[in-house]
């Protein structure tokens, strides 16, 4: 069974927050895993978008009652029809959540992995608490989930 690395962070986000994500995804697909997200814009979009760009896969965890919400870039759309409840299927679905900017959608999302037990790595995100492993470039942040889920197999 292929890993699955979460991706989650704002439908809103500027350029450089965006470079980041897509560099994310990346590296995501560059390490055989899976990208999982909500499917949507803004963060979710980029991530999608590098993990496209280097031949990977993405899931997108959709909070509404059809497939066309889903950004252009998701393989494949999950349809909810749960609002913001789908947040917890986003993490749930993820071996690990790298966190990326966002906002209270992305502050939920955190919340429910600590709650779970899914490591979360963050990339200029909230800081809350020390559970939440704080990295600096996307780079670090690939990398450290990799070896995140190498050490659990």
């Amino acid at each position: 069974m292929k890993r699955s690395i979460g991706v989650i962070g704002g439908s809103r986000a500027g350029g450089d927050i965006l470079q980041m994500a897509e560099k994310v995804g990346e590296g995501i697909a560059e390490n055989g895993a899976i990208l999982v997200c909500g499917g949507r814009s803004g963060v979710m979009e980029a991530a999608c978008r590098g993990a496209k760009n280097r031949g990977g896969t993405t899931v997108g965890i959709l909070p509404g009652d059809t497939r066309d919400q889903a950004n252009r870039y998701v393989d494949i759309p999950i349809v909810t029809g749960m609002g913001v409840g789908r947040n917890v299927i986003v993490v749930r679905s993820s071996q690990v959540a790298i966190a990326i900017d966002g906002s209270y959608g992305t502050l939920s999302e955190i919340a429910y992995a600590l709650q779970l037990g899914i490591p979360v790595i963050g990339l200029r995100t909230w800081e809350f608490t020390d559970k939440i492993q704080i990295v600096e470039t996307p780079e670090e942040a690939v990398g450290l989930a990799v070896s995140m889920l190498a050490a659990n197999e």
